[in-house]
C-alpha cells in the first residue's frame, strides 16, 4: 500500500493532503469536520485501503494546512475551491467519490451542489452535516407547520445546536480551547461520545480554535439567505442514532434535493468514523459498490 504527502496551493492557502491506499484503486476523498483533521478518519481508511485510493486532507484552519485569521477566509465558495485544487492536483481529470463527515459533509454540498465539480463527483456519503442551505429551507418550511410539530422540531434542533450559537460570539470560544479545552478533549469523546482510545493531540487547541471561523463565516447568511442545491450524483445519508448535535429531522426534505438517496442508520454517537470505523467503511463500499 502507497502512501504519500503533498502540498496542495489554493488561493494563497497552502493545504496539507494524504495519498494512500491502493493506487489501481477507485479514488475516494475523504473530508474532516470540526474540530479533527485528516487524522480522525484513520480507522476508516485502514478498512479501505485495499479497495480504494484515498486522498484525505487538512482542511484551511485545520492540521498542518494554513490557518487564516480573517473570517471571510472561511467562506464556503473557498472551502468548495479548495476541495477543486486538491483533486485537480492529485485526481487530475479524474472522477471520484466522496465522503465527508460533520462541517467536511456542510462543505462538501457546496461543491456536491454547485461546482464546477458536480459532474467529476461520482456519489457523495454524507455523515451529520447537512447542506446550510437545506438547513435554510428546512428551518423556513417548520416554522410555519403548527398542526405537525414542526416548531417544536425546530425547538429541539436549535437546542443541540447550542454551540452554533457560542461560535458566533468573538474571542470567546478560541480563550475556551487556549485556557485548556484541548486537554480535556480526549476525555470529552470518551465519555460523551464513548471513544474509548481518545488520546491528546499537540494540533487540537488550533485546530479548535480556527475553526470556530466556519461557523461564523457562513452560518448566518447561509440560513438566512438559502439557495437552491441539488445534488446530480448518488447521495449516501448516514445518519447516527445516537448523534448529540445534528439531528434526524434535518434530513426529512433531502428527498427534493437529491435525485437518487439511499439512508443508513448505524447505532452510533456523533464521530462515528472512530467508534464505528468498519460499519463506516462498510457502508461507504457498499454504497459505492452499488
Amino acid at each position: 500500500m502507497m502512501y504519500s504527502t503533498h502540498r496542495i496551493t489554493s488561493n494563497n492557502i497552502s493545504l496539507h493532503a494524504v495519498t494512500e491506499g491502493n493506487p489501481d484503486g477507485i479514488p475516494l476523498v475523504l473530508v474532516h469536520g470540526y474540530p479533527d483533521n485528516h487524522r480522525v478518519w484513520d480507522k476508516v481508511v485502514d478498512a479501505l485501503a485495499s479497495d480504494f485510493f484515498l486522498v484525505r486532507y487538512d482542511v484551511r484552519g485545520a492540521g498542518l494546512s494554513d490557518k487564516p485569521v480573517r473570517t471571510r477566509d472561511y467562506r464556503l465558495s473557498l472551502l468548495a475551491k479548495d476541495l477543486e485544487a486538491v483533486v485537480d492536483q492529485l485526481l487530475p481529470n479524474r472522477h471520484f467519490h466522496l465522503l465527508a463527515h460533520d462541517w467536511g459533509s456542510i462543505q462538501s454540498w457546496e461543491s456536491v451542489g454547485s461546482s464546477p465539480l458536480q459532474e467529476r463527483i461520482l456519489s457523495f456519503t454524507s455523515i451529520s452535516g447537512p447542506c446550510l442551505d437545506h438547513v435554510g429551507a428546512w428551518l423556513r418550511t417548520q416554522a410555519w407547520n403548527l398542526t405537525d410539530g414542526g416548531p417544536v422540531r425546530v425547538a429541539k434542533q436549535l437546542l443541540k445546536s447550542w454551540y452554533v450559537f457560542l461560535f458566533q460570539l468573538p474571542v470567546i470560544p478560541e480563550t475556551i480551547w487556549s485556557m485548556g479545552l484541548d486537554r480535556k478533549w480526549p476525555a470529552i469523546l470518551q465519555k460523551r461520545e464513548g471513544v474509548t482510545d481518545a488520546c491528546f493531540s499537540s494540533m487540537q487547541k488550533e485546530d479548535g480554535r480556527y475553526g470556530v471561523q466556519l461557523y461564523r463565516a457562513n452560518f448566518v447568511s447561509r440560513l438566512l439567505r438559502p439557495q437552491p442545491r441539488f445534488a446530480s450524483c448518488p447521495v449516501q445519508l448516514i445518519i447516527l442514532k445516537h448523534d448529540s448535535y445534528v439531528g434526524a429531522d434535518l434530513f426529512g426534505q433531502l428527498n427534493q434535493w437529491a435525485g437518487k438517496l439511499t439512508r443508513v442508520q448505524l447505532n452510533a454517537p456523533h464521530w462515528a468514523q472512530l467508534t464505528e470505523p468498519d460499519a463506516v467503511a462498510s457502508a461507504v463500499r457498499s454504497f459505492i459498490r452499488s
